[in-house]
């Protein structure tokens, strides 16, 4: 996946060291109420689409782009979910990041599900009784949490 040229602007600042940024993630269901998953390219897990908020984007509207460029699903924002801030993840090239990440839940609304950028190794739908194993805690806690219409989630401490 292609570093956004803003980090890369901060990048040649900073160096390596630890970057605060705001992110995105979808629970996107369709009118079956199946779950749009990608299987991701970086740690070859299942996974909510996510990404990275662009300098003065709204993050509604982020996520919106972020499915859409992903996997090419076109979807309308519903509600938030959750505002969590994730643990600092260090990538391959030694790039520490850790995200503010607000997740919404959305309605798809065209679009075919499809591999359509470079993050995914598969894209697909799932109904809730056959989700991937391997997907990490919080994604599947965050889709009970749309499924169950429960009210948005705010973390308040660290350990949340």
């Amino acid at each position: 996946m292609p570093t956004p040229d803003f980090i890369r602007h901060l990048r040649a600042t900073v160096g390596q060291q630890l970057l605060w940024l705001p992110g995105v993630s979808a629970v996107v269901l369709d009118d079956e109420k199946r779950i749009l998953l990608q299987h991701r390219v970086d740690d070859r897990r299942w996974a909510l689409i996510s990404g990275i908020l662009d300098p003065g984007e709204q993050p509604a509207a982020a996520v919106v782009r972020e499915v859409n460029e992903e996997t090419g699903v076109e979807c309308v924002v519903e509600r938030l979910l959750a505002v969590h801030s994730e643990q600092p993840m260090t990538y391959s090239n030694g790039d520490v990041c850790q995200f503010m990440n607000l997740c919404f839940q959305a309605r798809a609304v065209g679009g075919t599900a499809r591999v359509n950028d470079d993050e995914s190794l598969e894209v697909g739908w799932f109904t809730p009784d056959a989700l991937p194993e391997d997907m990490a805690d919080h994604h599947m806690l965050r889709i009970e949490q749309a499924l169950a219409d429960e009210p948005t989630w705010f973390a308040t401490t660290s350990a949340d």
